[in-house]
């Protein structure tokens, strides 16, 4: 996740009028408000240097909350996606949730439900990346942690590669407790260690989109697709099932203007392995490649973006809040 400070919004609030029926309102931070919001970019501020970490995690969640999307968090009923996101992190302990986490364990789970031929190849693993021998890995590469979500280095290039400060940024990485910012249990037991794994590129060089399915009950209702530009404002686009365009995220282009991206020919076989991967779980996301060597798996997530997301727009928030059934939490 990346530092939460810099995920903040503090011009919304929520909204709950008579009848019951929540709604998201913008209303300027202005007198009290605005002092509040500011104890919240404190709070969000002093989290990264380790305060905080016994704090009750339904309190915790709630400044959280407040601190990342600037409204308080309804948790009786919640009711958004972003609040069942939060009320799954304190109530689903399902046991194997560590597992489908760790980067490398998820790997024979995927192995025994799908089959070997989805998994990216893997050069090794490591304890400490001072034991990383680079000169047995390919020419291009890719290092990541086990334990956490976002510690992908790319190496495009052995020759022009910083070996060095990919070291230093991997010890970073394997320091930190990923369980603790977004209150994400499953990570807190997850061996720390870092892979290298083939990088994945199209047959013109190009790095291989991200398919990523939103699965609830085991079927898949949306995939947010990843052209992996490197205009944060750009390039991720979302679909229904039978991909025709739903937006649930803010965009820089009116819906209009979005490029239309042709259907894989694989699309039905990515649904089909993803909602395979996803049965028997309440929610979560199976990230899936598009590659010449055909659908590979990258990772699952159970709380996505730590329920975070600033871009998610309302209707986002209510589609999927709908689909995710806490009554059936076992």
């Amino acid at each position: 996740m990346k530092k939460i400070e810099e995920q903040i919004r503090c011009n919304q609030t929520y909204i709950g009028p008579s009848n019951g029926e929540k709604t998201l309102k913008l209303i300027p931070a202005t007198g009290i408000q605005s002092v509040l919001t500011n104890g919240y970019k404190i709070f969000l501020g002093l989290t990264h240097h380790g305060f905080f970490k016994k704090m009750e995690d339904e309190r915790y969640l709630k400044l959280l909350y407040r601190g990342v999307l600037g409204r308080r968090l309804h948790l009786d009923p919640p009711v958004l996606y972003s609040e069942k996101i939060q009320w799954l992190k304190l109530h689903d302990k399902n046991p194997m949730y560590p597992m489908l986490c760790d980067k490398l364990a998820v790997r024979d789970f995927v192995r025994e439900q799908v089959g070997e031929e989805y998994l990216i190849d893997l050069f090794g693993t490591w304890a400490d990346p001072e034991q990383i021998d680079f000169s047995v890995l390919p020419d291009q590469f890719v290092l990541k942690c086990t334990h956490d979500s976002g510690s992908v280095i790319i190496c495009k290039d052995k020759k022009t590669f910083d070996f060095d400060a990919a070291k230093i940024a991997l010890k970073k990485r394997l320091a930190n407790d990923y369980s603790i910012p977004g209150r994400e249990w499953p990570y807190r037991d997850v061996p720390r260690r870092v892979l290298a794994e083939r990088y994945l590129i199209n047959e013109d060089g190009s790095q291989a989109m991200d398919f990523k399915f939103f699965c609830f009950d085991g079927k898949a209702h949306l995939v947010l697709v990843c052209t992996n530009k490197t205009d944060p404002g750009s390039g991720n686009y979302t679909f229904l099932p039978d991909f025709s365009p739903f937006r649930i995220y803010q965009s820089r282009v009116s819906e209009s203007e979005e490029p239309r991206l042709a259907k894989p020919d694989c699309f039905d076989a990515m649904i089909e392995v993803a909602e395979r991967l996803g049965a028997g779980l309440v929610h979560a996301r199976v990230d899936l490649y598009d590659t010449p060597a055909g659908i590979k798996f990258g990772e699952m997530t159970l709380h996505s973006s730590s329920g975070l997301s600033q871009t998610m727009t309302e209707r986002g928030e209510r589609f999927l809040g709908d689909l995710l059934h806490l009554e059936n939490v076992k």
